[in-house]
């Protein structure tokens, strides 16, 4: 076979791939039940708490020392920028590594990469696809959770008679950005995973675990140890908080857990987009080098 046959050939292998694992992600329950989660987070803990906190006078432990005006701006349509991918580094990374980690690890769970490399395309073509159809669901879920938090503050500044001023287009595609690299990234990671585990359960411990616990665990530890401090500066959650704190310009003294200034804006967005090249090859690596059986 020619070059040129082959190059059409393996791009009509990943469409047809990525068009099955699509049609297999939206028709998982699954999937819904994360997606419905995340959305369930967002809306609760960046606008149902703290308009109720600012209607009832009260205050929670995400708003503790601000003013009414403060509270009720952080909840308007300005404050968008910096609302969208507040949780995204911890809360979101968590849930998008658990619907990685399910998307590859039951493969193996359910036989299913057993009878499509046997039977169907080349295996890297399938794994490119899957990959595809990862990155998409996440995509799909950004632009829902947008529309999600428009929704919601439009509504906050209706129902409390404010005019809407809407952030720069510069800062929201900023904020969009880093919301992006940070969702995908951990999606990719619980993708590894689920293919270095080969099971689900396995994959989706390993990374609550790593995401949730250690790297924590690492970040105090550097406060006395300056070789820890060191190290934790290459790992994914630091980059993933300081790239979501530096290109959304969020205070980390003020914000959603997983946010930081550790790292500066470049240092941040280069480490976040080396982790979403290494994490798919390595996956793919692993996968090409050893039975599926």
């Amino acid at each position: 076979m020619s070059t040129t046959t082959a190059l059409p050939s393996a791009r009509y292998g990943v469409a047809r791939a990525w068009r099955a694992e699509t049609f297999r992600l939206r028709r998982w329950t699954a999937v819904w039940v994360l997606a419905a989660a995340w959305l369930l987070l967002d809306a609760l803990f960046t606008f149902v708490f703290n308009w109720v906190s600012y209607a009832s006078g009260s205050t929670n432990f995400s708003n503790q020392g601000e003013s009414k005006a403060d509270l009720l701006a952080s909840i308007l349509p300005g404050a968008l920028a910096e609302n969208l991918p507040q949780g995204m580094p911890l809360f979101g990374g968590a849930l998008m590594m658990v619907l990685g980690a399910i998307i590859a690890g039951n493969g193996y769970g359910w036989g299913t990469w057993k009878t499509v490399f046997t039977q169907g395309p080349s295996r890297t073509s399938t794994v490119l696809g899957s990959i595809l159809a990862t990155m998409t669901a996440v995509l799909a879920l950004l632009v829902v959770t947008i529309a999600l938090d428009v929704a919601f503050s439009l509504v906050i500044a209706g129902a409390e008679s404010q005019s809407v001023h809407w952030p720069t287009a510069a800062a929201m595609g900023k904020s969009i950005l880093a919301a992006l690299m940070v969702m995908e990234m951990w999606a990719l990671a619980g993708y590894l995973l689920g293919t270095v585990a080969r099971n689900p359960a396995v994959s989706i411990g390993l990374g609550l675990v790593w995401n949730m616990v250690i790297e924590n665990l690492l970040r105090g530890v550097g406060n006395s140890l300056h070789a820890v401090a060191v190290l934790t500066h290459f790992l994914p959650g630091t980059s993933a908080g300081s790239l979501v704190g530096r290109l959304a310009g969020i205070d980390p003294v003020n914000a959603t857990p997983g946010v930081f200034d550790t790292l500066g804006t470049a240092r941040a967005v280069v480490t976040v987009a080396i982790y979403l090249a290494a994490f798919p090859v390595l996956a793919g690596w692993v996968l090409r080098r050893r039975d599926v059986a």
